[in-house]
């Protein structure tokens, strides 16, 4: 019993005082959020900080319809579904012929995919929207999933080329050994175990597609193909001082994301985990 006292030490106690500072320091912003997007106009001001006397839970329906972010909504499950559905078929595909073909053109194809990653692709804006005009693909859904498909594909086959590589490949063995072709061996045996890191893949491309405002403002302003974050932007422009409505657009926004992560942490933590193992 002492023993055990003992070993809770003044660095234990520090470590833990910092960890509870660090998680109230990352609620603050959606404590203040939440908080402000349920208070009257009168008190957003007068007492930023605290509890509101009343609360105005008509600023939610207020800025879902002056901001239309029903249509809003529909645009970004559209844009992100697409786009996810997109990366997991072509980057498990590609990352199961990386995997699966060891080679010097394998090694080589990964390093691009790698190289994808690091480099920013505004460094080809200019003449990536030129192709996409000229193709008919700016302000279209197809346009906006293909151009998400291509710029994320990297991290997607990263993902899926570790794990497919640690994988034992008995069973796709024995599929093709009883006549099933390479498409089939991979669709029936190897996909249904890339379970966890698909998962990694649909949630963290999903945030990445579904909080993006720089990409929709080149390739959609302007169209009725706007998702939540370029409609929130403009919604700021038309009410500038009722940071209320603001903020309850912008916490519509949010959780569609909050559920997604919670719904997927325990995969995450597993292909993460996993993945260190690994």
């Amino acid at each position: 019993m002492n023993s055990g006292l003992q070993r809770y030490t003044w660095r234990t106690f520090a470590r833990e005082i910092t960890l509870v500072l660090g998680g109230l320091a990352w609620l603050s912003p959606l404590y203040l959020l939440v908080l402000t997007s349920v208070k009257p106009d009168s008190q957003i001001f007068s007492s930023p900080t605290s509890l509101p006397t009343s609360l105005a839970v008509g600023n939610y329906s207020e800025a879902w319809n002056a901001a239309d972010l029903g249509h809003a909504l529909f645009n970004s499950l559209v844009i992100t579904g697409g786009s996810v559905a997109l990366l997991i078929a072509v980057g498990s595909l590609c990352a199961y012929t990386i995997a699966r073909r060891p080679g010097r053109w394998s090694g080589l194809l990964y390093l691009l995919f790698v190289v994808g990653i690091i480099v920013p692709f505004q460094l080809g804006l200019i003449p990536l929207y030129s192709v996409m005009r000229s193709l008919g693909l700016v302000g279209s859904y197809v346009g906006i999933i293909l151009l998400y498909g291509g710029l994320w594909i990297p991290m997607a086959v990263f993902l899926y080329t570790g794990f497919i590589r640690a994988m034992p490949k008995e069973y796709e063995e024995a599929a093709l050994i009883d006549g099933a072709t390479p498409f089939r061996t991979f669709w029936r045996v190897i996909f249904p175990q890339l379970r966890p890191v698909t998962v990694t893949v649909a949630t963290l491309c999903g945030i990445l597609v579904w909080n993006d405002f720089f990409t929709p403002l080149v390739f959609l302003s302007g169209t009725d193909k706007t998702p939540l974050p370029l409609a929130i932007y403009e919604f700021v422009g038309s009410v500038a001082t009722r940071w209320n409505l603001v903020f309850a657009g912008i916490l519509v926004a949010l959780l569609p994301v909050l559920v997604l992560f919670v719904l997927a942490q325990r995969q995450l933590m597993h292909s993460f985990s996993g993945g260190i193992k690994s």
